[in-house]
Order: C-alpha cells, then sequence, then structure tokens
C-alpha cells in the first residue's frame, strides 16, 4: 500500500478497528477513511452502495462485527447472524464493485469445529459441526470468508481473510453480560476489589484452554498481510500458546489484585473446550506475536480503569 493510499476501516471504534487506525497511523499512512454506525450503517445495503461509489477506497480492513461473549451468542443467535451477514456482504460486494484494490476480512477462530484437531489449521474449516453456543456468529463469520474465496475464483479479487484468536487490549468490551471472559474478568474482579467481596463466581468448571492474543498485535499482522499476503485460504493469528480458564482467571485476579476466593458455578456452560490455532502459516509468513499475556493484561487493566476515569466505560446492565 502507498502510503497515500485511500484506507477504509470499517468499525474503526472497536477494539480491532482502532488497533489497526494506530498502527496505520503508527506506520505512516495518512488518508485513512472511517464513519461511525450513526454516519453509515453497514447493514443498509443502499447506503454502503453510496459510500463506496462515493468514497473509492483502494484498501479495505473490515473489522466492523457484533461481537460478544457466551452469553450474548446464546441470547440473541439471530441478531448475531443477521447483523453479521448483511454487513459483511453488503462491503464485501461493495468493495469488488467499485474496484477496490484489496479487502481484508477480519474472522473468528470460532469458524473452525467444536472438535477440531488442536491445534486448529486453516484448512479444518467446515469438517465437522460447530459449537452450539456460539454457531450463528460463525456461520456469518465463514460466510464472510468464503464470499472473498469465491469473488477471488470468480473475479480475481485480490480478496483475503485473517482469523484471530480470543482477542484483548485497549478499547475492549467490558459490558458485565455481553462482552468476552478476559475483560469479564478483569471487571468482576475489579469492582469485586473496589466492593470488598470476599469471593467472585465464575462461569463452568474453569477447564476448557484458551489462547489469546493482544489487540495491537493483531494489528500489526493485519497491516503486515495487506502489503505481504495474497491468498485464498485464511490466515490463522495468534500466539500458538494456551492456558485454562482457571489459571487465566487467577492471573487477572492477581494483577488486578483481588484477593478475595474463588468458586465456580459448574451448571453454567463452559463452551468449547480447547480452542488453539495453528499459526506456522502466519510464522511462515514472517509475523509472530511479541506481547505476553501478563503484560497485556497489565496494559487492558490500565486502559479500563483510563475509561473509568474518563467516563467512557459503559455502566449499564
Amino acid at each position: 500500500m502507498d502510503k497515500s493510499a485511500k484506507i477504509y476501516v470499517a468499525g474503526h471504534r472497536g477494539m480491532v478497528g482502532s488497533a489497526i487506525v494506530r498502527e496505520l497511523k503508527r506506520q505512516g499512512y495518512n488518508n485513512i477513511v472511517v464513519r461511525t454506525h450513526s454516519e453509515l450503517d453497514l447493514t443498509r445495503q443502499s447506503d454502503v452502495e453510496e459510500f463506496f461509489a462515493t468514497e473509492k477506497p483502494e484498501y479495505v480492513f473490515l473489522a466492523a462485527a457484533k461481537v460478544g461473549g457466551i452469553a450474548a451468542n446464546s441470547a440473541m443467535p439471530a441478531d448475531f447472524m443477521y447483523i453479521n451477514m448483511m454487513l459483511e456482504m453488503n462491503v464485501i460486494h461493495a468493495a469488488w464493485a467499485n474496484g477496490c484494490k484489496k479487502l481484508e476480512f477480519l474472522g473468528s477462530s470460532c469458524i473452525y469445529p467444536r472438535l477440531a484437531p488442536q491445534p486448529m489449521p486453516e484448512s479444518c474449516l467446515l469438517t465437522s459441526s460447530l459449537e452450539q453456543t456460539n454457531e450463528a456468529y460463525a456461520l456469518a463469520k465463514i460466510s464472510g470468508l468464503k464470499y472473498c474465496e469465491y469473488l477471488r475464483k470468480q473475479h480475481g479479487a485480490d480478496f483475503i481473510s485473517v482469523m484471530p484468536t480470543n482477542l484483548y487490549g485497549p478499547g475492549d468490551n467490558y459490558h458485565p453480560e455481553n462482552s468476552h471472559v478476559l475483560p469479564a474478568l478483569i471487571r468482576r474482579f475489579h469492582e469485586a476489589k473496589t466492593s470488598g467481596l470476599k469471593t467472585v463466581t465464575c462461569w463452568g468448571d474453569g477447564s476448557p484452554l484458551r489462547e489469546f492474543l493482544y489487540v495491537d498485535d493483531l494489528a500489526q499482522l493485519c497491516v503486515y498481510l495487506m502489503n505481504t499476503y495474497s491468498g485464498s485460504e485464511t490466515v490463522n493469528a495468534g500466539t500458538g500458546e494456551e492456558l485454562t480458564i482457571r489459571e487465566l482467571t487467577e492471573l487477572v485476579a492477581k494483577i488486578v489484585g483481588y484477593e478475595g476466593e474463588i468458586l465456580w458455578d459448574t451448571s453454567r456452560p463452559n463452551g468449547t473446550p480447547r480452542k488453539l490455532l495453528d499459526v506456522s502459516k502466519a510464522k511462515k509468513l514472517g509475523w509472530t506475536y511479541s506481547t505476553k499475556l501478563p503484560e497485556g493484561i497489565a496494559l487492558a487493566y490500565s486502559d479500563y480503569l483510563q475509561r473509568i476515569d474518563d467516563g467512557t466505560l459503559q455502566t449499564s446492565r
């Protein structure tokens, strides 16, 4: 990408999109186009088509999505499928129809089967059934990935996709009910500490294994791939390292400074037993992560505290 090329980052206010904007600016890209949801509703096809026809971005990072944890995905599967399918198809199609040079679609590791081989290679996509608790979201992300693949096959479009593992960092969603596990733990332990609670109860039994990638590391990979990679197969983005939810919970409690007892509600779902990405492809392409988990959690907690101070943290329950 030329430093002055017009680059559209869809979802720039989200955790991933804002990290991509930071990385682009850090590398000297100076013609970044963004729109808030109130300025451009990506689920409205005519509005998206008008935007692309007017702006004609040369490159697109599609990081916009409706995201959430197990509770949100289980409670609102129709919303997760409809909103994500609509915005993906609208943006990808309009980008192709208006001559976009390259588009990068951001997915999620939940696209892989519930009982996929571990670590999960890109080639295991659609080989068996998905995890039920986030099936709707996964199906939407698979559709976006496949549409990019089919546009490449049918029309030669240089559209690529990246599938990140569990992400965390600045700009994360700390909603008490709709957030992912790591930010949810940060908020829960912080509130327990400040309230003097003697116990904190977490979902499941703590046995599932998870992998976590700091969002700024992902952003660096996204820009790197936009400049270096062209291929129909997606690229996994992760650390290749994992820990149990119980170990993660204890680590977050330590970093936040909560010293009470941690209890486990085994009547609640665990989710997928294990989700570790095979990141050998990304390594062969020349990328590896740099932020270790304890360092990243400390940075995320600092961001959380800053958002409390400046009043931008969502507090509704």
